[in-house]
Parts: structure tokens; C-alpha cells; sequence
């Protein structure tokens, strides 16, 4: 009987699953989860996830073949096995895995925006160019002054124009009455119509009843006084808007548990989820991130944790 000791090749057989052989290896190595995730600069919670074939950390196929790629190497394995019981076991759920299409709103173009600009101050210019164009037409270039004793044509709506001229000598007109001349007075009371004052006192105590009675009626209307401004309609709880500022890993679960948001977006983007809350958020690189709900910007710094990302549900 030979002391060499033997591997056990049932380890790596196309029938164990891909977090049974690594967590298979790990422990004979000695190793623990904790170090495993140092190593690979992720989170505990996702070396345990592929180990227990329990992908939930990692909703996206291309990252879970990078972690367990990632994994076998630093264990010195071969990772053709591990890849291949991947494939044999869950293969088929990633092809048939469907994503919620997005739409997303790239800013315009710094081209698109200067040829609007010229557009612009070309239709400006035009108008302007209209303009002149047709106060020539008319017949000058200035509007005749006050001073001017010439003739003035005037416009009437059925489209004729009819010519007035200025009278000549303006000192021929009859001078107006001095300040404490009588002329134009009328001081007999028969001529007064009752209730006029012909007093300065009077004609302003007239004028203050007057405005007193409009008050009294405006005050009195009872559709004015009850007038108020219409209450602005809600924010939908239902929407999300979010904005990129730098590139971040998203998914977004609504009360139905659909996905309804998922997606590596890029800086400079944004996007409008909808669904029925409450939601449940993970958003990778939360510090570039903008999130607007209800009508409020949300800052999701506070809720990240140490490697940027931040889990939440939002609308409970």
C-alpha cells in the first residue's frame, strides 16, 4: 500500500457545482471566507453567495463568471471546471434571463448645441432685417415730431388713407384761461348737475366715495372672495428619476418584486423608473449618483456603505 496521498477527483467532477468546488478547495487550503474576500476586494457576502450558488449579490452573468474565474486563480486551480459546471447548471438560466428595457436620455452634443445657437441668432437677425424693410416701406425712417407742420396721412381700417393738414400759424389759436382767470368756470347753479360739488373738496370727497363704492363691490362679490389658488397635484410615488454623474452598476425591485430597473449606466446619463412602490434599491457608486422621488432630491452618500454601494428600500 503506497503512502502517496491521492487527490480526490470526485471534487471536481462535472457534477459538483461550482460553489461546492471551491468551497471544497478553500477548506482544504485552510482559508476563510473573510480572506478569500480581502483578497479579491469583495464583500463576504459574495464569496458565500458563489459558493453557495446563490447569485443574488451578482444579477449580472459576466460578473459571476469574472468572480468565479477570480476565485479559482488565487486558489491555483484550473478554472475550466468551474466555468464548465457553471455553464451545466446555469447556463440555461442566463440565457433565458429578461431585462426590463431602459431608456435612457444622453445630453445633446456640444456641436448640436452651437448649431442651435446659430439658428437662433439667425432667425433673430432676419426678423430684424423684416423690420426695417418694412418701416421704409412706410414711407421714413423717423416718425414725424410733434414740431412738424407738414400733412399726416392716416391709415383707416377699410384701407383708405386720408391726408389731414396741420394748421400753419399755431400762435392763430385762442390762448388758454390763466389759473385765476373765470373763463371756462361754471358757476351757476343751474348749470351745476345736482350732487357735484364744483370745489376741489367736492370733486375729491366724489372721487373717494367712488372708490369706497367699488371696494364695497368687489368686496361684497362672494365668487371673488372665495377664489383661492388650486392646490398643485402630488408627486406620483411611483417614479424615480435618477441622474449619473458617474459610472454606476443599478437595479431597482418594485412592491410586485419585478425588476424594473437594471443596468451598468454611464456619467452623464439619466433615467425615469416607474413602478409601485415600495421599492428596493441597489445602486453601485452611490456618491455619483442623483436620485429625485416625490418632488425631493435624495442624497444616498449616508446610505452607502464601505465599498460605495447602497442598499435600500424606499416607500415602506
Amino acid at each position: 500500500m503506497s503512502d502517496t496521498p491521492t487527490t480526490d477527483d470526485t471534487d471536481f467532477t462535472p457534477t459538483a457545482s461550482p460553489g461546492q468546488q471551491l468551497k471544497r478547495e478553500r477548506e482544504s487550503q485552510g482559508l476563510s471566507r473573510e480572506e478569500i474576500a480581502s483578497s479579491l476586494n469583495l464583500r463576504p457576502a459574495v464569496i458565500q453567495g458563489l459558493e453557495e450558488d446563490s447569485y443574488y449579490e451578482v444579477p449580472v452573468a459576466a460578473y459571476r463568471r469574472g468572480y468565479l474565474r477570480s476565485y479559482a486563480s488565487l486558489l491555483g486551480i484550473d478554472e475550466q471546471p468551474v466555468l464548465e459546471a457553471y455553464r451545466a447548471h446555469f447556463g440555461s438560466a442566463d440565457g433565458e434571463r429578461k431585462v426590463t428595457p431602459v431608456h435612457v436620455t444622453r445630453p445633446p452634443s456640444r456641436l448640436g448645441a452651437w448649431l442651435f445657437r446659430l439658428v437662433s441668432l439667425l432667425v433673430i437677425a432676419g426678423l430684424i432685417g423684416l423690420t426695417l424693410l418694412w418701416w421704409q416701406s412706410r414711407g421714413g425712417n423717423e416718425p414725424p415730431g410733434f414740431s412738424d407742420s407738414g400733412p399726416v396721412s392716416v391709415d383707416n381700417l377699410d384701407g383708405s388713407t386720408t391726408v389731414t393738414e396741420m394748421p400753419e400759424d399755431v400762435d392763430a389759436l385762442p390762448p388758454l384761461p390763466e389759473e385765476n382767470s373765470d373763463l371756462g368756470l361754471v358757476d351757476d347753479p343751474e348749470l351745476t348737475p345736482p350732487g357735484v360739488d364744483t370745489t376741489t373738496t367736492g370733486i375729491l370727497a366724489t372721487s373717494e366715495q367712488a372708490e369706497g363704492a367699488e371696494q364695497s363691490v368687489v368686496a361684497d362679490d362672494p365668487e371673488t372672495a372665495q377664489a383661492e389658488p388650486e392646490p398643485e397635484p402630488a408627486p406620483d410615488p411611483g417614479v424615480l428619476e435618477l441622474t449619473f454623474n458617474e459610472q454606476s452598476w443599478t437595479e431597482i425591485f418594485d412592491a410586485t418584486n419585478e425588476r424594473v430597473f437594471v443596468g451598468l449606466q454611464e456619467p452623464g446619463t439619466t433615467a425615469r423608473v416607474e413602478g409601485d412602490p415600495p421599492f428596493r434599491l441597489t445602486v453601485g457608486n452611490a456618491t455619483g449618483v442623483e436620485m429625485r422621488w416625490r418632488g425631493e432630491t435624495m442624497n444616498l452618500g449616508p446610505r452607502a456603505g464601505a465599498n460605495n454601494v447602497a442598499r435600500f428600500t424606499l416607500g415602506e
